[in-house]
């Protein structure tokens, strides 16, 4: 249907061009919101990949289970490992629907069973579960019912820890069902293949709308740059190929190309640091002894010979010199007032 906008511009008044480029209906911005929306939504990926998937949440979840969850028999360490050991299991089932490196690497149920991350009779529990959906989400459910298990046998003694211990596992398993939903709403596909055949289709264009045009003179074709490098050519290859690769490395941060992330040594990490948490470092601290900058008021580290160059004095505020100002203002202002002064008597003397 036409939109038609004769009468609002049958005047040149000042608002008449400038309230069209507020309309909706047949205007530019309907035609490419959802192009827009395509862009925000890669740029966003990458962020949220960027903000979430890193390992810090699972540390703090670690460092909470260590001081929270108590009991230093066997079966305090048998819970406390198997908290942590959900949270891992939690992470790679949800990789693994993700990430073709971590994919290959536990391809099957077995491979988890092999790796240390799920027990046989858990993945016993794991393989009933009867549902058409994804099973990367019964991790934290399990964690939830063991956390219970350990406040009603008096391991996690108040229920603000309990709680606590639930409010950050609910963080954790939205972050990964954030990450799972962005894996099955991939970009749209007309995205991909609109700027591949853009960018392609042009260079194949200029492979003969930037030949070099031959003159009648062999002396004045040698004088061309052209002639001999298409040097613009070359150029606008670089950069416009330049950004589709980059757009086709960001359409999938998880795979195999040398910018993804590592998610292999995530998971190693993972499991490392958690179990270093709960087990080795539970209820162990440094004994306590007084410092070198005990009787020092004014503790200062020394600094080496390659760094003594980066030691700066305290920062007190950007007006802390005004003072120091004021009072040269202060004092150019009484000299030119004695000067004045001096004139306005010589001046009276003369007359006299």
């Amino acid at each position: 249907m036409t939109v038609t906008y004769t009468l609002e511009v049958s005047q040149a008044r000042f608002w008449g061009f400038p309230k069209l480029l507020a309309r909706w209906r047949g205007s530019i911005y309907r035609l490419m919101y959802r192009e827009m929306c395509v862009f925000l939504a890669a740029y966003y990926l990458v962020a949220f990949c960027y903000r979430y998937v890193a390992p810090s949440n699972m540390q703090r979840l670690a460092m909470e289970i260590s001081a929270y969850v108590q009991g230093v028999d066997e079966r305090g360490r048998l819970i406390r490992r198997a908290l942590v050991r959900y949270l891992n299991l939690l992470a790679v089932l949800t990789f693994q629907s993700t990430s073709t490196v971590i994919k290959k690497r536990f391809p099957t149920v077995d491979h988890l069973v092999d790796a240390g991350l799920l027990t046989p009779d858990e993945r016993s529990d794991l393989e009933a579960i009867s549902t058409p959906h994804g099973i990367w989400w019964i991790p934290a459910q399990w964690f939830a019912q063991l956390a219970m298990i350990a406040r009603k046998e008096g391991r996690i003694f108040d229920d603000l820890h309990l709680k606590t211990l639930i409010d950050d596992l609910m963080v954790y398993r939205g972050q990964c069902g954030q990450i799972w939903s962005y894996d099955w709403i991939s970009v749209p596909l007309v995205y991909t293949q609109v700027v591949t055949i853009a960018v392609y289709s042009f260079f194949g264009s200029c492979l003969f709308g930037r030949q070099y045009l031959l003159q009648n003179s062999e002396a004045d074709n040698s004088l061309g740059v052209d002639y001999y490098l298409p040097i613009f050519t070359i150029f606008q290859f670089l950069f416009y190929v330049g950004w589709l690769k980059v757009a086709e490395s960001m359409i999938c941060p998880f795979g195999e190309d040398d910018d993804d992330f590592d998610m292999n040594w995530l998971v190693d990490r993972n499991v490392q640091v958690s179990y270093v948490i709960v087990d080795q470092m539970h209820r162990k601290s440094p004994k306590l002894s007084r410092d070198i900058f005990w009787d020092n008021l004014e503790p200062e580290m020394p600094y080496t010979q390659a760094a003594a160059n980066y030691k700066r004095e305290p920062f007190f505020g950007s007006t802390t010199a005004m003072k120091f100002v004021l009072i040269y203002c202060l004092f150019f202002y009484y000299m030119f007032s004695f000067y004045v002064l001096l004139c306005l008597i010589q001046f009276f003397f003369s007359i006299v």
